[in-house]
Parts: structure tokens; C-alpha cells; sequence
């Protein structure tokens, strides 16, 4: 095994223990990325000589003893809405080509680099991270099939081995969405737990910032080190004296008994358009989660009918005010699916998104309603594995036509609406070969249970391997 094929867990582990150097690990990562990614894309920047010239200097503080914190060493990607001090944050868009660089480290990149983390580059995102395809981008398992968006890049780029663990951003389902279609990890913490300072937003009150990794308790490593109160974000959840939170999540020696916990699988929404290799699949895997001791609990999903209109009617007005200057000033640089919605925000009234946030506020009420009755929520990640990456609509067996965009964002969008957390795990493959995605849902700030029973699924699953670049 080389060393760009471990874990994050198990390279950190092997580089505490002197095993592996740092140096070894990102060199073996670059050398993954020189032979893959010209394929792939995923990638908008490889800061290969900073990215050595920081292993370097971690293997010498770790011949010394002297360890940053528990990702030392360890090689990461940063979508490209993420800022570091020194480089341009493009948003994968002609918009900012020519921008300067950041002045400033975003939260998240800084406590990354104070856990040692190693930066090997920016990738790519849908443009401003709207839109669920990241064109750019192909998908790990499959150059012709989508990537997944809007967080793409860090999606391939953690499958293929060209990073080993990556942050993406999250307002619609653009971190599960892609993880799910690349066969890797990916965890949309809870509204407010990780800071979104430094980070270019889609919409504010939807967006979320998480890590995209290979096992379940990769990113609960990488979790503990971002999550946490910033006074900078406005919608930064407060610290408390005592907050376990940053320490509740589980490591890799966690065993797999579930007994007496709660499993709600979804009667409605969750399994309705679904391709029944997906939906075979996740009930599988949820009857998984039943012989490690887990009891089943069917469950109502409320308001299912208002879903899709109230995120649109948050996304859509929060975007375009974002853009508003830039879409009046240069709007031939947007490319057109991107221009299309900024300028259908402008034709949205104060009523419709008055009306979205009211009933926002109700589906939050009864979501936690629901959740009383459970501990998690097992469902599809996606309503089907991905599609070729010409295709525009996906049709359903009653012969229902969905946009591709609509058909990945229906299963997300409860948890961003609500702002409850949601981790997506690979739990096989469909007939052609592509990976399908379990999705738990859990409370506000029950990371710790989702990482438990996500990483309890994961040990009686056999081992994933990168993915087969070809």
C-alpha cells in the first residue's frame, strides 16, 4: 500500500508512531496527484513546492518531538471558496480571475494549519458553488459520469488519492452530493458549529462548512479540530465553559454495538424517485444497522410539499444579494446556468422570501418533533448514483422528469433547511460500478451519535479502496 492510499486515521497514527514521515506521505500524494489528476480535475491550484517545503518542516518539528496537533503532516485540500493568506480564492468563476490574494487565513484553514495539516491545493467548486455538477470536474469512479457538486473537487480529490482529506461547503447537499457519488465521506456538521469566517458564502443562512474524507473517523478527527465558536461569524454557535463537544467524537477503536438506539427510516420523500439499486442498497445497509442492535423506527417526514420552494426561496434571494454588484457590472463573466438563477433572485419578492423563512421556522419545529421519536434518520443520500455528465434530466419509472440539479438536492435539503447534521457513507455500488450513499440524519449537535453509528456501519463493511482511476 502506498502511503496516499491510507486513511487520515492511520497516517496520523503511523507518523506519531515514526513509521511514516511526513515528507513520505506528501510526496506520495503529489506523485498521485501528477499521474491522476490531469484526468480528473479536481484540482484549480497544486501548491506542490509549498506543500514539501511544509512537510519538511513537520518532519523535522516530529524528529524533534514536538507535534502541532492530531492532523501533523497530514495532506489537504481546500475548496476554492475557502481563503489562505497568499493565494486567490477563484470560486472556480471568471468573476475574480485577476483577483489579488487573500490577505488573511479563513477560520477553518487556520485551525487546520495549527493541527498540522499540509495544504497541497484549492479545488474546484460549481461556480460560487451553485449548481450540484462541478463541470470542471470528472467523477473518480468514471470520467464520464458528473463529479457531484458543488464541493466536486474535494470529492474526487479524496477518492482518487490526491488528498487525504478535504473541506468542502454545504447549502443544498454540496458536500454529501458528491461524496456520496465518489464513494467517500462527507459530514454537513450542525448550522453554526463549524465558522464559515473567510469563506466565500453561497447563503448565509444555509451554508455550512465540513470535511469530506475517506472513513467516518477521519472526519470526526477533522471535525474536532474545526468545530467551535468564532465571534467573527455572526451565526457561529456560542462556546460554554465545559462544551465537550470538540472531544465527543469517536475514534477508529469504537466498537459496533448499537443496542437501544433508534434507527427512524423514512415512510415518505426519502425513499419516493429513488433508483432501486440506491434504495436496495440503503435498506440494506440500514438492516445492518439492526443486527448491531439498532431498533427500527418508521417515521413521517413533515412538510415534505414545501421543501423544495422554501430552499429555493432562501438560496435564490440570499445568492443574488451577494452578487448583486458584480452581476450588474459583469454578468457576461457568470457562466449561464449560474447567471440565470442570480437573475431570477432579482425577480423574487420580499414577501416569497418572508414566506420561505416562516416556513422554515415550522419545519424546524416539527423536524424536532419527529426527532424525538429517534436518534438518527437512515435514508438515500442521493436519489441516484451519478449520471453521465450530458445528461440533463433524469426520468422515473411513473415517468416523472426531473432536472438532475432538483433530483440531487431533494434528499439534502431537509438538513440544510433545518440545520440538523447529516453524514453520508458509501454502502456499495450499482450495476455499473458507482458508489451509492446512506445518509444519516441526526439531532442539533449530535455529531457524536451520527459518527458512532456511522463508523459502527463502516467496521462490518469491507474495506474501501481508492478509486480506480482509469
Amino acid at each position: 500500500m502506498q502511503p496516499s492510499e491510507l486513511s487520515l486515521v492511520a497516517a496520523a497514527d503511523a507518523i506519531r508512531q515514526r513509521r511514516l514521515s511526513p515528507v513520505e506521505l506528501v510526496d506520495s500524494v503529489l506523485d498521485r496527484v501528477e499521474r491522476v489528476e490531469p484526468r480528473l480535475g479536481a484540482y484549480v491550484s497544486v501548491a506542490a513546492g509549498q506543500a514539501r517545503r511544509s512537510a519538511r518542516q513537520a518532519e523535522r518539528e516530529a524528529a524533534a518531538g514536538r507535534f502541532r496537533g492530531p492532523l501533523h503532516g497530514i495532506p489537504m485540500a481546500l475548496k476554492d471558496l475557502i481563503d489562505v493568506a497568499g493565494a486567490p480564492t477563484t470560486a472556480s468563476s471568471r468573476v475574480r480571475a485577476g483577483d489579488r490574494a487573500a490577505d488573511h487565513d479563513s477560520t477553518v484553514a487556520a485551525r487546520l494549519a495549527a493541527a498540522g495539516a499540509v495544504l497541497v491545493g484549492k479545488t474546484h467548486t460549481h461556480e460560487f458553488a451553485y449548481g450540484l455538477t462541478t463541470p470542471q470536474t470528472r467523477n473518480a469512479w468514471n470520467r464520464e459520469r458528473v463529479a457531484g457538486g458543488s464541493s466536486g473537487g474535494s470529492a474526487v480529490a479524496v477518492a482518487a488519492g490526491t488528498a487525504t482529506f478535504a473541506l468542502g461547503t454545504d447549502t443544498g447537499g454540496s458536500i454529501r452530493v458528491p461524496a456520496a457519488l465518489n464513494g467517500v465521506v462527507g459530514l454537513k456538521p450542525t448550522y453554526g458549529l463549524v465558522p464559515r469566517h473567510g469563506v466565500t458564502s453561497l447563503s448565509w443562512s444555509l451554508d455550512h462548512v465540513g470535511p469530506i474524507t475517506r472513513t467516518v473517523a477521519d472526519a470526526a478527527a477533522v471535525l474536532a479540530v474545526l468545530a467551535g465558536h468564532d465571534p467573527r461569524d455572526p451565526a457561529s454557535l456560542p462556546h460554554t465553559p465545559g462544551d465537550p463537544r470538540p472531544a465527543a467524537y469517536p475514534d477508529a477503536t469504537g466498537d459496533t454495538d448499537l443496542t437501544g438506539l433508534r434507527v427512524g427510516v423514512p415512510r415518505n420523500h426519502y425513499f419516493d424517485h429513488v433508483d432501486p439499486q440506491v434504495e436496495a442498497a440503503v435498506r440494506h445497509a440500514v438492516g445492518r444497522l439492526e443486527t448491531l442492535g439498532a431498533r427500527l423506527v418508521e417515521v413521517e417526514i413533515p412538510m415534505t410539499r414545501y421543501l423544495r420552494a422554501t430552499q429555493w426561496g432562501l438560496m435564490v434571494p440570499e445568492a443574488t444579494a451577494y452578487h448583486e454588484r458584480t452581476l450588474r457590472t459583469v454578468p457576461e463573466l457568470y457562466g449561464a446556468d449560474v447567471r440565470v438563477l442570480l437573475e431570477a433572485g432579482e425577480l423574487m419578492t420580499a414577501g416569497d422570501y418572508l414566506r420561505a423563512q416562516r416556513a422554515r421556522t415550522l419545519m424546524r419545529r416539527e423536524w424536532a418533533r419527529m426527532l424525538e421519536r429517534v436518534d438518527v434518520i437512515a435514508a438515500p443520500t442521493v436519489p441516484t448514483t451519478a449520471v453521465p455528465a450530458d445528461r440533463q434530466t433524469v426520468t422515473w419509472s411513473d415517468g416523472t422528469v426531473e432536472s438532475v440539479s432538483d433530483a440531487y438536492v431533494r434528499l439534502s435539503a431537509p438538513a440544510n433547511i433545518t440545520g440538523v447534521p447529516a453524514l453520508s457513507v458509501p454502502v456499495g455500488h450499482d450495476g455499473a460500478g458507482m458508489p451509492i450513499g446512506m445518509q444519516l440524519l441526526g439531532h442539533p449537535l449530535g455529531e457524536a451519535v451520527l459518527l458512532r453509528v456511522g463508523h459502527a456501519y463502516e467496521r462490518t463493511a469491507p474495506a474501501r479502496e481508492l478509486a480506480p482511476v482509469a
